[in-house]
């Protein structure tokens, strides 16, 4: 399931976060006092700024123009001797603000959340700063994934400053989703989504994830629909949707849908041209005749080898063998087996190239591939066994065909099927 998470995107979100702060404001106590509060029901008094030092009011209002410019280390040589040695609160929180985004851009959280708890601490700020303090916290915990305190801070600022937005019960619900608290989380992400008519995409994705490692799979389903009905083109939305239809075992639908992407040229890893191959091969085993299926199997795999989507390895070639042995088409799957066999793990792959060649009377090649195959270690070594017997059969070799019949007997997986054989051909045991 694929969900652009907070932790995921933690490389890139400092960017994100300075991108949406505001700039800081100027130090210029005389300046805004008309404007009307964004927090006009808050709980907590806001301070008037302290303030009175000019030479401090100038190095603050310098550092911090220069900590928005992005010269850093200008900022730092104005702003650390106001947090040091101000007398003024104000002046030390807006300096400690001043730093914290200094230390960010520099891709360094620790010290900045360390700034920015300070100066919440100082408790000095107005109202309006004081309380964008917090949500710039909250968003430096989370992509520092410290995802307790930034829900903390996030419910906080909720309940100081009597204020609510879709944004933060976003950011929470992702949270909660990192913490794997998922009813916590998809409550948090509806909120968001019930809040505003344009919605983070990242939010529907993050509660499709939320449904779906819940358990609550059909539920995902749904929301990934959705998202391919929003937008078709979307490889994110059609990936979900696929992956979710085929946990929820609607392999009908999913097969349907795959088939739809690729004609849409949606289909761009292996996974998809493998997941679409082997639905058709699980349709075609209901079917009275499996040859129209594992023809389209056999096409969709040929399809993703010519494009360079499917490698060519053993993996694959086993299963374009297994559709076109299953559509009767032994020729063609005895030559995939044959490719799939330098890179073979077992000798699973070097019995099923035994088994396409016996279909074409082919017992020498048969036997050998298939004591290849027993020799290489496989996982029914019985069955092998008794397909060894078969290719001996053909090559009117009598007494090898009964040697392998007796060493299919020694499994108990083969013992009766095996005994039976000797009985018939007359052979004491």
């Amino acid at each position: 399931m694929k969900h652009a998470s907070l932790k995921m995107l933690a490389g890139a979100a400092f960017a994100l976060i300075l991108a949406s702060t505001p700039a800081l404001a100027s130090s210029d106590s005389s300046k805004g006092q008309q404007a009307a509060s964004l927090y006009p029901n808050a709980t907590r008094t806001s301070p008037k700024p302290d303030l009175t030092d000019s030479k401090d009011e100038k190095a603050l209002k310098d550092g911090l123009n220069a900590a928005n410019s992005g010269d850093m280390t200008k900022a730092t040589q104005l702003l650390q001797p106001v947090v040091d040695s101000s007398k003024s609160k104000y002046a030390q929180a807006k300096a400690l603000e001043g730093l914290a985004v200094v230390h960010a851009k520099n891709n360094d959280l620790k010290p900045a959340i360390d700034m920015l708890q300070r100066a919440v601490a100082l408790n000095s700020l107005p109202n309006d700063d004081y309380f964008l303090l917090q949500l710039q916290l909250a968003n430096y915990y989370l992509v520092s994934q410290q995802f307790q305190p930034a829900i903390d801070t996030l419910e906080k600022w909720r309940a100081d400053g009597r204020a609510d937005t879709a944004e933060s019960h976003g950011w929470e619900g992702e949270a909660y989703l990192e913490l794997k608290q998922y009813p916590q989380a998809i409550a948090q992400l509806k909120q968001a989504q019930s809040m505003t008519d344009k919605p983070d995409p990242n939010w529907n994705e993050a509660l499709l994830q939320a449904y779906n490692d819940s358990g609550q799979k059909d539920l995902a389903s749904q929301i990934a629909q959705k998202q391919m009905a929003a937008n078709a083109s979307d490889p994110v939305a059609f990936e979900n949707s696929v992956n979710l239809l085929v946990q929820t075992q609607k392999y009908d639908q999913a097969q349907q849908l795959l088939e739809k992407g690729r004609s849409q040229g949606l289909l761009k890893d292996q996974q998809e041209y493998v997941m679409l191959a082997k639905l058709y091969m699980i349709h075609g085993q209901s079917a009275d005749d499996p040859k129209a299926d594992s023809d389209k199997a056999t096409a969709v795999l040929q399809e993703g080898m010519s494009k360079g989507v499917v490698p060519s390895n053993s993996e694959n070639n086993e299963l374009l063998g297994d559709a076109a042995f299953n559509g009767g088409d032994y020729g063609a799957a005895a030559a995939a087996y044959k490719k799939a066999l330098p890179d073979a793990k077992t000798g699973d792959v070097y019995v099923k190239a035994g088994l396409a060649m016996l279909e074409q009377n082919d017992f020498a090649g048969a036997k050998t591939a298939i004591q290849q195959g027993i020799d290489k270690g496989v996982q029914h070594k019985g069955r092998a066994y008794m397909d060894l017997a078969n290719a001996n059969i053909g090559l009117k070799n009598k007494v090898a065909a009964v040697d392998a019949v007796m060493d299919a007997q020694k499994d108990p997986e083969t013992a009766a099927q095996a005994k039976a054989w000797l009985q018939k051909a007359g052979v004491g045991n």
